[in-house]
Order: structure tokens, then sequence, then C-alpha cells
């Protein structure tokens, strides 16, 4: 299966991504701020980019290649603020384990509408009563954990 090295590289980044928001909390509890300890977090994730994209190469970005572009795609970069922010500051309270579950349970609603309504210029993929049962699953879960 040529997927499977995609497929374990998307749960390794899932491991490491449940540990942000505690990681910006610790942050958060040193400065006294959420919203400061979300600065440090993405200028660290700025100057990790740069590094990447100088080595690994930033492709074709000019007016030609981003004009015809709706103006709404460029606020896609406050969803990475929202996440980080809200992280810092809902992980502590919640505990990891339910934020993570209810960020992917978002996630899969979110993903769910897109891919049946063919949103951002994907192939659409309809709902089916299968799709439905693993989101409810998913749901089920975080109560579970909330509760417990």
């Amino acid at each position: 299966m040529q997927s499977l090295p995609y497929l374990v590289s998307a749960v390794g980044l899932g491991v490491i991504v449940a540990y942000q928001p505690l990681m910006n909390a610790m942050i958060a509890r040193a400065i006294g701020s959420s919203f400061g300890a979300a600065l440090i977090s993405i200028l660290v994730t700025l100057a990790g980019i740069v590094l990447v994209t100088a080595v690994a190469g930033r492709g074709e970005i000019s007016r030609a290649t981003l004009g015809p572009l709706p103006w709404w795609v460029f606020l896609s970069g406050f969803i990475g603020t929202a996440f980080v922010a809200g992280g810092a500051l809902i992980a502590p309270v919640t505990g990891s384990l339910v934020f993570v579950m209810c960020i992917v349970a978002g996630q899969l609603v979110g993903a769910t509408l897109a891919d049946h309504l063919g949103l951002f210029g994907i192939a659409v993929r309809e709902v089916t009563p299968l799709r439905l049962v693993g989101l409810a699953l998913v749901a089920s879960g975080a109560v579970i954990a909330l509760r417990n």
C-alpha cells in the first residue's frame, strides 16, 4: 500500500499536535497570557517555515499565481491563530484528551461537509450512513472521556 507511509506520518503528526496546546499552556502560565503564548508559538512557526522554504523551495509565489485566488483564502492563517490561541486557553481547562477529541470531532464534521459539498475545489464524496456512524463514534468518545 503506497499510502501507508503517509498514514503513519499523519498519525505521528497527530501525536505531536496533541502536545502543542499543552506546551503553549506552559508558556501562557509563565508569561500570564494565552495570547502572548500564541504569539510566541506563531513566531517560532514563522521562523521554522522560513527555514524550510529556504531549503525546500517556496514554489511560484507571484502576483500571477496568487491574483486569481479569492481574497478570503488568505484568511486561512487566522485558523492557525485560533487553534494555537484556543489550545493554550482551552486545553488546560478540559485536559488534553478532551480538547483533542473535540478538535478532531470538529475537524471530522468540517471535513464531512467539505467532502459532501465539494468545497474549495475538492471532489465530492457524499455523506453515507457509515460516515455518520463514524462521526457519532468520535462524538461519543469525547462525551465518555469528558464524564470520566
